[in-house]
């Protein structure tokens, strides 16, 4: 059951797993059973991933359809009755609470991966744009609810697989350009864009709030922009070397909010510095560079556009998390891989890395 299995991609998650250990152990000091709950998590998803990575590729892209179609169809519901928890329809009872936007997370780049695959050696222009109205109706009914966060990571798996598919660099660089643009734009009449009474008709009111507080966090420091900045001051406090193993004044005062969530990457860059951050994203950098060495190795368009797409989730849910902790992006509900407290995310990591895995075996078998 083992034989093919990737030893280098094992070592790095195993590195990760490690560090969330650590981290939690510190960080979830004071949150009960919150340390084990994150051990147990990591045992279920390594369950998942030794299970899934024994499911072939071809296996795998006969479920692509099936659990596309499946997951569309639990999302029209979720508009339809689903369940509203905080201003945001998400859930939908089905005898057990759940929130049919994660299934998207793996069959998006699974069901795009399939259709590439069946137009393998005919591709057109037509075929992109088909592979885009493919991504765009599940993103909008995210949105709709609205997720943000995790329309983000589908949508990013999504233009993960048209990107590998061979998408031209003719048709990528004006959104790139045009977005680039719109940032600028955004920075340079931020005091116009964000005062008071001033809405935003392409986004929910919340979302609009979150970019104005990114901009400017001391607007609302003890309100909208409190994360921001004491995520900021956690980071920064850390120095070079951090604090040290359960030093961290920041966190351990519970400064920090959600610091076993979404913001546990302020709490581990107190307490192990600027090293420890280089460490971690080596790690993050170490597994996203063997995951596309699999791709690259991939003996099928499916298994490669698959195993590329999954390696881009990882560095997607690494760099917004980070990237939002540090007052880069603005806060949505992403969380850090392996680091941060979830058991829905820590299910679909393991989905994820079986898959690479599956695909890695594949290659190995038919090497053999």
């Amino acid at each position: 059951m083992v034989q093919g299995f990737d030893g280098l991609l094992a070592f790095a998650v195993f590195l990760l797993v490690c560090a969330g250990l650590v981290t939690m152990y510190s960080a979830g000091f004071d949150h009960g059973t919150r340390f084990i709950d994150h051990a147990r998590n990591m045992l279920i998803a390594g369950g998942i991933m030794f299970v899934v990575a024994q499911i072939p590729p071809q296996r795998l892209m006969t479920l692509a359809v099936p659990l596309y179609v499946a997951g569309v169809a639990l999302l029209l519901a979720v508009a339809l009755f689903g369940i509203t928890k905080k201003g945001a329809k998400r859930w939908i009872n089905l005898g057990v609470v759940i929130q049919p936007s994660e299934i998207l997370k793996i069959a998006m780049p699974l069901m795009l991966a399939w259709w590439f695959q069946r137009r393998e050696g005919q591709l057109r222009p037509l075929d992109f744009l088909v592979a885009g109205a493919l991504l765009l109706v599940p993103v909008g009914l995210i949105m709709k609810q609205p997720d943000l966060g995790t329309s983000l990571l589908v949508m990013a798996s999504g233009l993960a697989v048209i990107f590998f598919a061979g998408l031209s660099w003719k048709l990528i660089l004006p959104p790139v350009l045009l977005a680039g643009v719109g940032i600028v734009t955004l920075v340079a009449l931020e005091p116009q864009l964000c005062a008071d009474g001033v809405r935003w008709a392409v986004l929910h009111d919340y979302q609009q709030q979150r970019i104005c507080t990114l901009l400017d966090p001391s607007r609302d420091p003890l309100g909208k922009g409190f994360h921001i900045i004491q995520g900021m001051i956690a980071i920064g406090s850390g120095g070079t070397f951090g604090k040290g193993f359960m030093a961290g004044t920041q966190t351990h005062l519970e400064f920090i909010p959600e610091r076993t969530t979404d913001f546990i990457f302020a709490a581990f860059s107190e307490e192990f510095g600027l090293v420890g951050n280089l460490l971690l994203i080596a790690g993050f950098l170490f597994l996203i560079f063997r995951g596309l060495v699999i791709a690259l190795d991939a003996p099928t368009l499916f298994s490669r556009l698959l195993a590329g797409a999954v390696t881009m989730i990882f560095f997607t849910y690494a760099f917004v998390n980070m990237g939002m902790v540090s007052g880069i992006l603005p806060v949505v509900g992403v969380p850090l891989p392996f680091i941060s407290y979830g058991g829905t995310a820590m299910v679909t990591l393991g989905l994820a890395l079986g898959m690479m895995l599956s695909v890695s075996k594949s290659r190995r078998l038919m090497q053999s």
